[in-house]
């Protein structure tokens, strides 16, 4: 599988876990913080209306009740409006708390009833307490008028339930103009209602009437009933815990690290291994290699490196044997033109002419190699000074078959022209002459007496094709490939005077190919050998 296309399902199987992780997390928080705000919700709401019903139940007024409003407003953290079913504000915990009233929420308004639940059973209801419920009408009637007197008045005051529900009041004194009101405790009337508990009969609707006719009868010194809205309009919710956020977020991030970590071992063994073969490779050792296995980028760009240094090692094996050629090629004529120069000082030798002109020779033969490694070296660098002008070919051929026909007739070689009419290329015309030269000379001399050596020119296309072909002795195939290497000659028997510098093929290759062109070579022993050089064509 591909480097990119790992990376991108591991980063994409990431993605998609912290994604599903994050949408796993609010949800769970979203349906906890709903279930935990409507619970909360409710426990505030009960704690409120429960309030507010004891004291009504206790002071049988609502007059006070704003402390209250507030103290629960502030440990609750509900806005908390009060109102009677007749719309009259009673209390407003914004305006208690010195804040503009708020818009309510919306919601249903809570009721709060503080009339006493008459206790009766559910089942049956005994005649008596027919009887006890007129009573407690009055005792209720009594005891509220009591209860609101003693609170406008700034007692404190505690009420309990009797037998029937309504309230006891008690306190620890009474004040002026409620004397003789308090109710007591005891139940002067419990007796009778124990003696008329056996007369008993199942008749459930019984029970709601005389709760009824408890409610009409009360209601005129009961408390009104409340309405309690709760919240206000445009109120912010509730905040999301941090905690599993944070823990969440937390895994999340160790994943990612984790894959981060897998990840950077996947990459970094090969880059890890690439940065040290490149440090040896820099210390200057060339054999350096590094495993390439698998189609992916990492073993793609391990492959590219082997084939660099593939490429530094066999450039640097060719500059080695370079050199050694080079000074193999100096060495031998260097060494002879010393030893005559001795001679002649030693008066060893007699400075003959023709002893001169085999030193002057030998010594041209020198200035010729160190010429031609000077014309290879600029080549190479791209320095090599070009004047291109429009030349015709054939012209050219036939200017270079006059210049060797002096040195092919002694040979016993004949010199042909194959082109029948002009090819016109753009190119430096002595630059293409040394090419053709050298190719020409190296024909001549692999050419033997009664042989020809033919110089082709034709066009193929926007294709210039150059040919010189020769019927010498041949090239064994395994020689081909090193004929363009600088000093390599196919016969080691031919030496400086036979077979050239040994640069000439090199110069030849490298001024074509800065023509844009080629330059290849055909061979079969006992045959001949063809060099094919190929330009561009000027367009007319």
């Amino acid at each position: 599988m591909s480097f990119r296309l790992r990376v991108l399902g591991l980063l994409m199987l990431v993605a998609m876990a912290a994604t599903a992780a994050t949408a796993w997390l609010t949800l769970r928080q979203a349906n906890s913080q709903v279930v935990e705000s409507a619970r909360a919700g409710r426990q505030e709401a009960t704690r409120i209306t429960d309030e507010l019903t004891s004291y009504g139940f206790a002071h049988g007024t609502w007059h006070g009740v704003k402390p209250v409003v507030r103290a629960l407003s502030e440990s609750t953290g509900q806005r908390i409006r009060v109102t009677t079913e007749a719309d009259v504000l009673l209390a407003d915990s914004d305006t208690l708390a010195g804040h503009a009233p708020r818009e309510a929420s919306g919601q249903p308004p809570v009721l709060v009833d503080p009339r006493p639940r008459l206790r009766l059973p559910v089942t049956k209801v005994p005649r008596a307490s027919v009887k006890r419920t007129v009573l407690a009408i009055g005792d209720f009637r009594r005891a509220a008028a009591y209860a609101a007197c003693l609170t406008r008045a700034g007692v404190a005051v505690t009420a309990t339930a009797d037998g029937t529900g309504v309230p006891r009041i008690s306190t620890g004194r009474e004040p002026a103009g409620c004397a003789g009101r308090q109710t007591r405790s005891a139940d002067p009337r419990g007796a009778q209602d124990s003696a008329a508990a056996a007369k008993c009969e199942p008749d459930p609707r019984l029970a709601a009437c005389l709760q009824r006719v408890f409610d009409e009868r009360t209601a005129d010194v009961a408390p009104p009933r409340l309405q309690v809205s709760l919240g206000a309009r445009d109120e912010a919710p509730a905040g999301l815990p941090a905690a599993p956020t944070v823990a969440v977020a937390g895994a999340v991030a160790l994943a990612a690290v984790l894959a981060a970590l897998l990840l950077s071992r996947a990459v970094l063994r090969p880059v890890r291994a690439l940065t040290v073969a490149a440090h040896d490779l820099g210390e200057g050792d060339l054999e350096r290699r590094v495993p390439a296995s698998g189609r992916d980028e990492i073993a793609e760009l391990g492959r590219s490196f082997n084939k660099m240094a593939d490429s530094l090692q066999a450039a640097e094996e060719r500059q080695r044997r370079m050199t050694g050629d080079i000074a193999h090629e100096l060495r031998t004529p260097l060494a002879n033109l010393r030893g005559y120069l001795e001679a002649l000082q030693d008066g060893v030798v007699e400075p003959t002419p023709d002893l001169f002109d085999s030193l002057h020779e030998e010594a041209m033969l020198q200035q010729r190699i160190v010429d031609d490694l000077q014309d290879l070296a600029l080549a190479e660098a791209g320095a090599l000074t070009y004047h291109r002008s429009v030349v015709d070919l054939r012209e050219l051929l036939d200017h270079a078959c006059t210049a060797h026909r002096a040195k092919a007739e002694p040979a016993g070689v004949r010199l042909e022209l194959a082109a029948e009419g002009a090819v016109w290329v753009r190119a430096d015309a002595d630059r293409l002459r040394q090419v053709v030269g050298n190719l020409a000379g190296n024909a001549i001399r692999a050419t033997p007496p009664g042989g020809t050596v033919t110089f082709a020119a034709h066009r193929t296309g926007d294709t210039a094709v150059v040919r010189i072909r020769d019927t010498g002795r041949g090239i064994p195939g395994e020689h081909l490939p090193h004929l363009f290497d600088r000093f390599w000659r196919a016969d080691p028997a031919r030496g400086r005077t036979t077979g050239g510098s040994g640069l000439g093929l090199a110069i030849a290759r490298q001024i074509v190919t800065d023509h844009q062109g080629t330059i290849t070579v055909e061979s079969e022993v006992g045959t001949g050998t063809t060099f094919t050089v190929t330009l561009d064509v000027v367009r007319s």
